[in-house]
Formats: C-alpha cells, structure tokens, sequence
C-alpha cells in the first residue's frame, strides 16, 4: 500500500473527468447527448486497452462469469452518462457537479431496498443531511420555472442531473452485486464496450455531423475518460477505498475554478450551502463504512466507471 500514491492517483482521476465534462459542455449542445456519449466511450477504449496491456491485464479483462450483469450495468451506466451530459448542456457546472453527489446518497438507500442491507440511524442521517443539501441546490432551478425559457431550461437540466445520480446508483447497486466473481478490469472494459454500442440506440433521435472543432472536443472528452478511469482504477490499488474515496469531492473545486475561468460561472450561495450539506453527508457515510468495515470497492480490486 501507497496512500500518498493512491491519494495522487485518484486527485488526478478526478481532474481528468471534470476535464471531460468540460470537453463536453464546450460543444454548447450542439452535439445531442446519445452521441457524445459514443464519442466519451469510444475513443476511451484504447486508452484503456493500452492501460491493460501495460499492467499486463488484457488478457484477463475479457474473462467474465457474469455477462448478463455487464449488459445491465451498461444500460444503467449509459443512461446515467447521457442523462449527464444533456443536463451539462443546460447548469452551471458548479451545480451539476453538486447535484452528482447525490448517487452515494441514493446508494445507501437502493442498498437497502435491493440488496437487504441493514441501514442503521447513523447512516439515514447523513443521508437525510446530504439529500436537504440537494434540495437546497434544487430549490432555486424548480422556482424558476415560471420565470420563462431560460429558467424553464434550467429547471429541466436540474432534473436530468439528478435522474442521472439516480442511475449512477443503480450502477453501483449492480457493481456491488458483480464485485464477487469480477475483476475491476472487467468491469471497466465491458462497461465502456457496453456504452459505445448502447450509444447507437440513439441514432433515431437524430446525431449530427460534428465541426472539425466540435469533433476535436469530444474525441479529447473520450480520452480524458479513458486516463480518468485508468487513474482511477490504479489510486484503488495503492490505497484502501476508504482513504481515495473522499477526495471525490475535490471535483467541486475544480468545477468552481474552471466553470468561472471557462463558462463565467459564479456559483450562487444555494450552490455552496448546498454541496457543502451533500459533501458532509457523503463524508459521514464513508465514515461510517469504514468505521463498520464496509470496504466496499476492495474485493477483486473494483471501481467504478464513470
């Protein structure tokens, strides 16, 4: 173990996934989300496989005992991907990444409901402290609505993100079930093999032919993906779950920074008292897990696309 190691890893993982989230708001919605999703999904995959074969994996990533688990991570996983990035399109990012910190939250709660886990007080408290927070960020968009195109916009985007959290549980109550019997490195190929063609579902709802500029984007956007995954995948080897799994929050700042020196975001007092609540909460369920030894992400070394 290298926590130092594993801490740096997952800082830059977390870099290189608001890097693509922003790849993608860059395209302005001119790129419907279906097919940046194919673009975030394809062209990560040689990263990926470049990063399997350097660590001497890719020979095993491909062997799975459950396949039918992988196709239904991947239509979750790729729901919550193009819910994501069409929410991008219409929120700050500040308050996108704010709301995305719901999925822990909601996992708790699906990990109970689906899985039969035991939920004590401790626990329903940080939730019910992270979930105030998202309604705190939520309260000002859903207001908006009667304030015309633009607030009605927002408030849609609003719900997409948090549909999207939504998902992003369901994903992990998937993983949680599949980490047994499955390597991390399986789970990271199948599921981006899964979105690339999931991807093509959306074809009906009518893909366009990018600009040389528009293109650029999203081909770096799939590439800022596959690094972020293979940093992410690696920060789990060198430190336990419980110690990388904070630093998540580290996006936030990141978001704040680049969203106000790229997009002029400001984000507004709701923003920072909510996330402020939601972080606290997903904190104290880290916390907590660790305190029962709940170390979820070990066995087998797994983690989580994004």
């Amino acid at each position: 173990m290298n926590p130092k190691l594993g801490i740096t890893l997952k800082l830059g993982a977390v870099a290189a996934f608001v890097a693509m989230q922003v790849m993608i708001k860059l395209t302005e919605g001119r790129v419907p989300p279906g097919e940046a999703v194919f673009f975030r999904s394809f062209f990560a995959f040689p990263v990926i496989l470049v990063w399997l074969a350097w660590s001497g994996e890719l020979s095993v990533g491909w062997k799975t005992a459950r396949p039918m688990s992988h196709v239904w991570r991947g239509v979750v996983g790729t729901s919550a991907m193009g819910l994501g990035f069409a929410g991008l399109q219409m929120l700050p990012l500040p308050e996108v990444t704010a709301l995305s910190y719901a999925a822990p939250l909601l996992t708790v709660i699906f990990a109970a409901m689906f899985l039969g886990e035991e939920v004590r007080l401790f626990r329903l408290a940080a939730v019910a402290l992270g979930m105030t927070g998202v309604m705190i960020v939520l309260a000002p968009q859903l207001s908006a609505v009667s304030e015309g195109h633009l607030g009605a916009t927002q408030a849609l985007g609003a719900t997409l993100v948090l549909m999207a959290a939504v998902f992003a549980a369901l994903a992990q109550i998937f993983l949680r079930k599949m980490v047994a019997t499955e390597r991390a490195v399986t789970v990271v190929l199948y599921f981006t093999l899964s979105s690339t063609l999931f991807s093509f579902l959306t074809l009906p709802f009518g893909w366009v032919l990018p600009t040389g500029g528009d293109a650029a984007l999203l081909v770096l956007a799939g590439l800022f993906g596959g690094v972020g995954q293979g940093l992410l995948t690696s920060a789990y080897r060198f430190a336990h779950a419980s110690v990388v799994a904070p630093f998540d929050y580290a996006s936030m700042l990141f978001a704040i920074v680049i969203g106000y020196a790229l997009f002029a975001e400001v984000p507004t007092g709701w923003t920072i008292t909510g996330a402020a609540l939601i972080v606290a909460g997903g904190i104290l369920i880290i916390w907590r897990e660790r305190q029962l030894g709940l170390n979820r992400d070990k066995p087998r070394k797994a983690s989580t696309p994004q």
